[in-house]
């Protein structure tokens, strides 16, 4: 409700820099109370369509747990002969699937300049056939042209966008602002769809989106969306640079970085100095068996020891952590291994934690190794709006499945606990002494956890009475064993 992707910002400016056309974006997670909703409590958009009936819309596919919600829009939206856009990483690897569901044109790769193209056509009359980089249905097959070559000079194209125009998001406030100047990874993680080789604009550009956001919108809370912060390292340290002489800290960023990047001690000083406060980093396992198979390339140890050197700079530490991750031989039940991760939870004093199931993620070779080793539960028993890292999308080797459903939210639930609210009337009593004896950031710092964590447990206990985990376990058992009877 405080933010949104940076993607459908980007490519809705972009469209609205035609002539004729009028732009908006509806947020379906972050609209307030003037846009009505349905009986389900979702977005009504036949009423919307009545109001300000849309002539094209376009669909964000970058996570796979919101596709059931596109392609029921996407239906309705192509009843009333609307064109139907389709544009992320999902729709990207399964553009025939998207396609047989009510979409029109899949896009692929980055769309700024492909939408543009989209529209024209369509308000012309023309054909979408020979425009590079979509996807599309002609007499029943599939027609997918090429993308265009990336341009030589990498960051040419990115340099040259617009500035996100956040006043086109209709009924919404954003309140911590997405923006991003780095496209892709060099990493190679088995379990991410990430493939594309990095590339980047000028740290300049940064600065000045920033600049025109503070001026335009008042903002002062920013989220960069890189993957990887340090990825341009060198560009990173040159925009905190212009951040730090222009604004100090006047600013909150929060990034993602690699948790190695804590070797190079000039770069925190220069994030903290520019007013980075939150760090968001992917442990994923405290096992090196299992940080091998990922390809993390680093071990727990290493972990512990960069963990240490980020809190030394003071900055609030977000670590995203996979638990039961397949194919890795260990010699840990799945009992062991849940205290394994607490223990490394509590040592490395994270400030919150973000603990998930493994996710086939469509684009992943782990998705490919699942399917190959036939682990992968098919679509008709665990639906894409379960994969949300919060329910098993695949048999298991070495627990069960109730385990491997159990156990990553037993830890979320062990971490933002109830007690905290006891604990923050506790702080704030002896906050004079604290204050005088260890100072004001480390009083501060624990009082703010001990809020975000017993917000976090009625977050849980919410998601707990909406979600049946163990009807859930029972139907993927059930499964398995029709399966088993069958052979």
């Amino acid at each position: 409700k405080k933010t949104i992707a940076f993607g459908p910002i980007m490519l809705a400016t972009a469209a609205s820099k035609l002539f004729d056309w009028d732009v908006e974006i509806i947020h379906e997670r972050g609209c307030r109370k003037w846009i009505k909703k349905d009986k389900d409590g979702k977005i009504d958009h036949r009423l919307l369509q009545n109001e300000r009936p849309a002539d094209a819309v376009g669909f964000y596919c970058g996570i796979s747990d919101t596709i059931p919600r596109v392609w029921n829009l996407a239906k309705f939206y192509k009843s009333e002969n609307v064109l139907t856009v389709a544009g992320g990483l999902h729709s990207h690897y399964q553009p025939l699937e998207s396609l047989n569901h009510s979409i029109d044109i899949v896009v692929h790769g980055d769309g700024e300049q492909t939408i543009k193209q989209i529209l024209i056509n369509f308000q012309k009359g023309k054909s979408f056939s020979k425009i590079p980089g979509i996807s599309f249905l002609r007499d029943g097959k599939i027609i997918t042209n090429p993308q265009e070559p990336i341009e030589r000079d990498q960051s040419l194209f990115l340099e040259n966008l617009p500035f996100p125009n956040f006043g086109l998001i209709r009924d919404c406030k954003i309140k911590e602002y997405p923006i991003g100047r780095i496209r892709g990874c060099g990493m190679n993680c088995e379990f991410c769809s990430v493939k594309e080789k990095a590339r980047w604009c000028s740290p300049e550009k940064l600065f000045e989106m920033v600049q025109f956001l503070v001026e335009t919108e008042n903002a002062k809370h920013f989220f960069l969306v890189d993957d990887r912060t340090e990825e341009d390292e060198e560009g990173s340290m040159r925009f905190f640079k212009l951040i730090k002489e222009k604004y100090g800290r006047k600013l909150f960023f929060t990034v993602q970085v690699r948790l190695e990047a804590a070797r190079n001690r000039e770069f925190l000083a220069l994030m903290r100095d520019a007013g980075v406060g939150g760090i968001c980093v992917g442990c994923e396992s405290p096992l090196d068996e299992e940080l091998r198979a990922m390809r993390k390339g680093y071990k727990s140890t290493d972990m512990i020891k960069w963990i240490q050197i980020y809190r030394s700079f003071e900055f609030f530490i977000h670590g995203m952590f996979i638990f039961g991750y397949p194919g890795v031989k260990t010699s840990l039940s799945a009992q062991e291994k849940m205290r394994w991760f607490k223990s490394f939870i509590r040592r490395a004093k994270f400030d919150t934690i973000q603990v998930l199931k493994p996710i086939p993620i469509v684009g992943s070779e782990l998705r490919k190794r699942l399917e190959r080793e036939g682990k992968l539960l098919p679509l008709e028993v665990v639906p894409w709006d379960k994969y949300d890292g919060n329910h098993v999308c695949f048999i298991p080797d070495d627990m069960t499945i109730e385990e491997l459903q159990k156990y990553p939210t037993e830890i979320m639930k062990w971490f933002y606990h109830k007690r905290s609210f006891w604990q923050i009337g506790l702080r704030t009593l002896v906050m004079p002494f604290d204050y005088i004896l260890r100072g004001w950031n480390f009083w501060y710092r624990g009082w703010r956890n001990d809020i975000v964590r017993f917000i976090g447990s009625r977050i849980y206990a919410k998601w707990k009475r909406r979600n049946d985990e163990s009807a859930f376990v029972a139907h993927i058992e059930n499964h398995l064993r029709s399966i088993q009877g069958k052979s």
